[in-house]
C-alpha cells in the first residue's frame, strides 16, 4: 500500500480503523483513509466491497463496531449545521416522486434555513434550471442524479460526499458535473466520491481510496496508485485480484 499522502491543512475526512459488523458478518475491517481540503478523492471498489458502509458511517446513518469517522475532526452528527458543512448524496435525489423538482429544494432550504436565492444558483450548476417545475416521477435517473447533486450543493458546504454521481447522465452530463466537482475543489472545498466508472473517475480525482472485501488494499495520489499500470482500470483490477470480464 503506499503511503498516505502527507499534505498540510486539515483532514476534512478522516476513517480512522473503522470496523462494521452486523452479527458474525464483518462488512469492513480495520478501514483508515482520509481525504483533503483542495482535493477530489476517489473511493472504488466493487460491489459489496464496503463501500456503501464506508459512507453511511460517515455520514452518520450507521454506528461502527470500532473505530472513528470524523468530519473536520469530530463525527458528523455533532455538527451543529451539518447541511453547510456536508452536501451528501447516497441515493440520487432521494425525493417523494409526486414533488416538484423546485419544491424538494425549497423544502431542504426552508428546514435548514437556506436563503431561496440559493435554491436557482444550485438549479442552473446541475443544468436543471428547466425541468426545476417537472415532477420528479417524471425525472429521468441523470435528471434524479442532478436533482440529488442540487441538494447536496445547496448549503454550500465544504465537503461533499457522492455515491455514483454521474450515474445515468450523458456524455455532456458527465463532464459538466466532472468540471463542477473539480472546481469545488479546487476553491479550497473536499470532494470525496464513491463510483465504478474508472475511466471517468480517472478525469475527476486527485487520490485514490481503494477497498475490497471490506478492506483498504491501496491508496494515495492518482498518480501514485497507477504508477506501475497503464491506467486506473488496470490497476484496479490487478490490485483487487479481479479479472476484466468478471461482472462487478
Amino acid at each position: 500500500m503506499h503511503a498516505k499522502n502527507s499534505r498540510t491543512g486539515t483532514e476534512a475526512i478522516a476513517v480512522n480503523n473503522v470496523t462494521k459488523r452486523y452479527g458474525k458478518k464483518t462488512a469492513i475491517e480495520n478501514v483508515s483513509f482520509t481525504a483533503q481540503p483542495g482535493r477530489v478523492t476517489g473511493f472504488l471498489g466493487p460491489n459489496g466491497a464496503g463501500k456503501s458502509s464506508t459512507l453511511r458511517i460517515l455520514l452518520g446513518l450507521d454506528f461502527p463496531t470500532s473505530g472513528t469517522a470524523l468530519i473536520e475532526g469530530k463525527p458528523f452528527v455533532n455538527h451543529r449545521q451539518p447541511l453547510r458543512t456536508v452536501g451528501a448524496m447516497l441515493d440520487g435525489a432521494a425525493a417523494v416522486l409526486e414533488r416538484r423538482g423546485i419544491d424538494h429544494l425549497k423544502w431542504i432550504a426552508e428546514s435548514n434555513r437556506i436563503p431561496k436565492e440559493r435554491i436557482v444558483q444550485v438549479l442552473e450548476m446541475v443544468g436543471l434550471s428547466n425541468a426545476a417545475k417537472a415532477r420528479v416521477k417524471k425525472y429521468s435517473l441523470g435528471m434524479k442524479q442532478r436533482l440529488g447533486l442540487a441538494a447536496a450543493l445547496l448549503g454550500e458546504p465544504r465537503i461533499l460526499i457522492l455515491d455514483e454521481p454521474v450515474n445515468g447522465l450523458d456524455p455532456e452530463g458527465i463532464r459538466s458535473v466532472r468540471r463542477l466537482l473539480q472546481d469545488y475543489a479546487r476553491n479550497g472545498n473536499t470532494v470525496l466520491l464513491s463510483s465504478h466508472l474508472m475511466d471517468e473517475t480517472s478525469k475527476i480525482v486527485d487520490d485514490i481510496v481503494i477497498i475490497n472485501n471490506g478492506k483498504i488494499i491501496d491508496s494515495g495520489s492518482l498518480e501514485e496508485v497507477v504508477a506501475d499500470h497503464d491506467s486506473l482500470e488496470e490497476a484496479f483490477f490487478a490490485l483487487t485480484g479481479i479479472k476484466s470480464e468478471e461482472s462487478w
